[in-house]
C-alpha cells in the first residue's frame, strides 16, 4: 500500500492548511483533491487516499478543520472555506505538474456534500460524491442546500449514495433531477440496503468503488 504522507501550505487568510499526500509510485496519470468524511482525516480516508494513488492519481485530501476548535464542525464550515482549502489544494496539484484538465475532486460522506459545492462553482475535470447529506437541508448555515446547486455543475458529476438515516430515497431523486439539468453529463446511482458507507453491503462497496474510479478514467484523460 502506497504510504501517506503530511505537507502545510499557508493560505492567504493567514490560517495553514495540512495536506494528506499519497503519490504514485510510477507515472502520475492525474490528480485528485480528497475531501474527508465527517470524522476528518481517518485511516479509512489515507487507506482510500493509498488506493488511489496505486491507481495513478497523485491525490491530496486537504484538512477541512483547521480554522478553529470549536466543537460541530461540520456546522461551521462554509462554501468560502471549502473553497479557500481545495482552490489551495489544486494549486497544489498545479504545482507538482498536473494539468488543470486532468484535475478531479472525490469526497466521501460530508466531503460527498462538498465535493458538489466545488464542482458547482469551479471548473474541474471530473467529480464524483460518495453519499453525504445536505440535500435539501445544508449541513451548515453557510452552505446552500445541494438541490438548489446542482443545476450548475460545470464538469461531469457522479453521486453514490447508500441508505443513510439522514439521507432519504426521494432525496436522492430530487439532486438527480436538479443534476439532470446541467450542462454537463452527470449520473447518480442509488445503493438500497447498503448503508451510508456502504459497510452492510460488501458487493455494493465495491461496485461503487469500480464506477468511481471508471468515471475518473473517462473524464480524466
Amino acid at each position: 500500500m502506497t504510504e501517506t504522507r503530511t505537507e502545510t501550505l499557508a493560505l492567504t487568510d493567514g490560517n495553514e492548511l495540512r495536506l494528506t499526500v499519497a503519490e504514485p509510485d510510477n507515472v502520475v496519470r492525474g490528480g485528485l483533491v480528497f475531501l474527508h468524511e465527517t470524522r476528518g482525516v481517518t485511516d479509512r480516508v489515507r487507506r482510500l487516499s493509498s488506493a488511489l494513488a496505486e491507481e495513478g492519481w497523485l491525490t491530496v485530501a486537504p484538512h477541512l478543520y483547521h480554522r478553529d476548535d470549536e466543537p460541530d464542525q461540520v456546522r461551521r464550515l462554509s462554501g468560502d472555506s471549502i473553497l479557500a482549502d481545495t482552490d489551495a489544494s489544486f494549486v497544489w496539484l498545479s504545482d507538482q505538474g498536473v494539468p488543470a484538465d486532468r484535475q478531479g475532486i472525490i469526497g466521501f460522506d460530508i466531503g460527498g456534500a462538498a465535493a458538489l459545492v466545488v464542482a458547482a462553482s469551479r471548473t474541474l475535470g471530473a467529480a464524483v460524491s460518495v453519499g453525504g447529506r445536505g440535500i435539501l437541508d445544508p449541513l451548515s448555515d453557510g452552505l446552500p442546500p445541494l438541490v438548489e446547486i446542482a443545476d450548475e455543475l460545470s464538469c461531469p458529476w457522479l453521486g453514490l449514495y447508500g441508505d443513510d438515516e439522514g439521507v432519504e430515497a426521494d432525496e436522492v431523486d430530487k439532486l438527480r433531477e436538479a443534476a439532470d439539468a446541467a450542462s454537463v453529463v452527470t449520473d447518480v446511482v442509488r445503493y438500497p440496503g447498503a448503508g451510508h458507507r456502504f459497510d452492510r453491503d460488501p458487493e455494493a462497496a465495491a461496485e461503487a468503488w469500480r464506477r468511481a474510479k471508471n468515471w475518473l478514467d473517462l473524464h480524466l484523460r
